[in-house]
């Protein structure tokens, strides 16, 4: 992550030290079909030409975007495995035993950190799973392709995280499950960098993959919510929160802005970079400390483990 251009070096770019033909990407002529692909994710997702050409000319394909597809295939896997042995694909979450699991989070069992990440393997049903599985593939990849996987994973572990903790502060009764944190975390932040920097994003139609954008995930939130309040199948345990798509949009439009708007440049050298760690941090410690204290002190009634 350090391994980045600092900013005189791209003012020598600027200045023409670099050798960059001084015609844009889209008039290059007779490209192959991995040219024309890469040249379509610079153009999805960086707003500036030079940085445009820039990645054109350097990416290599090594690695490839290992982090997103390894993410997808293990919750793929993890879900079938699980259709199997419930005999259950759709709604998932409403089989007595879905919630037996180790992987998910659940309030009793909070003392158990790795729940607080493994809750992404662990879908409410094929529904669930499919939307997030593409979106994130989407949207993560041709972001990883990018951006390289170390700064792609930290924005959607941290929203990851962001989202379990967030459901055990403002949701404190309710389980969760789903890879919605990360991936509402990498959608954020990709649609904010595309707001703000509206008129360098040259990608198509962007206003109306915006708004089909925002339909998904209205539509997958929707869902969560109604999934939320509607009457559990094993009472007293409610289903699962929606809260952790809220953590994660927190995430990307602050963590995850920052990684976007800096590409090829060193993080530690962005104040907002820094800011923004600091109230991250702040509220990993408040959540940690009010998972040990506040549950004692609300003497509050938890569902029965599972």
């Amino acid at each position: 992550m350090s391994n980045k251009r600092s900013n005189s070096f791209r003012q020598a770019i600027l200045q023409g030290n670099r050798r960059l033909s001084s015609k844009a990407l889209l008039e290059e002529k007779g490209l192959s079909l991995s040219q024309r692909l890469i040249r379509h994710v610079a153009y999805e997702t960086l707003p500036r030409e030079i940085d445009r050409k820039w990645y054109y000319d350097s990416y290599t394909c090594c690695p490839p975007p290992w982090f997103m597809i390894t993410v997808t295939l293990l919750e793929v896997a993890f879900f079938l495995y699980n259709g199997v042995s419930l005999d259950q694909f759709v709604l998932q979450v409403t089989h007595p035993r879905y919630l037996k699991n180790s992987l998910v989070y659940h309030p009793q069992l909070r003392a158990q950190a790795w729940r607080y990440l493994t809750y992404i393997f662990m879908h409410a049903g094929i529904e669930h799973l499919g939307l997030n599985v593409v979106l994130q593939l989407l949207v993560g990849v041709p972001l990883e392709m990018v951006h390289g996987a170390a700064r792609i994973g930290l924005v959607y572990v941290a929203g990851v995280l962001a989202g379990s903790l967030a459901v055990s502060v403002a949701d404190m009764t309710a389980p969760v499950v789903g890879s919605s944190g990360g991936v509402y975390a990498l959608v954020s932040a990709h649609l904010a960098n595309i707001v703000m920097n509206w008129s360098g994003m040259k990608c198509q139609f962007k206003l109306l993959r915006m708004a089909v954008a925002l339909i998904c995930m209205s539509m997958e939130f929707g869902r969560a919510v109604w999934l939320r309040f509607h009457p559990s199948a094993y009472p007293p345990c409610p289903h699962p929160s929606f809260v952790a798509h809220l953590g994660g949009v927190a995430v990307g439009i602050t963590l995850g802005v920052v990684v976007l708007r800096n590409y090829e440049q060193r993080l530690q050298d962005q104040s907002l970079w820094w800011i923004f760690v600091a109230m991250y941090t702040v509220f990993v410690l408040f959540a940690v400390f009010w998972n040990i204290f506040a549950y004692t002190l609300l003497d509050l009634k938890l569902p029965p483990p599972p």
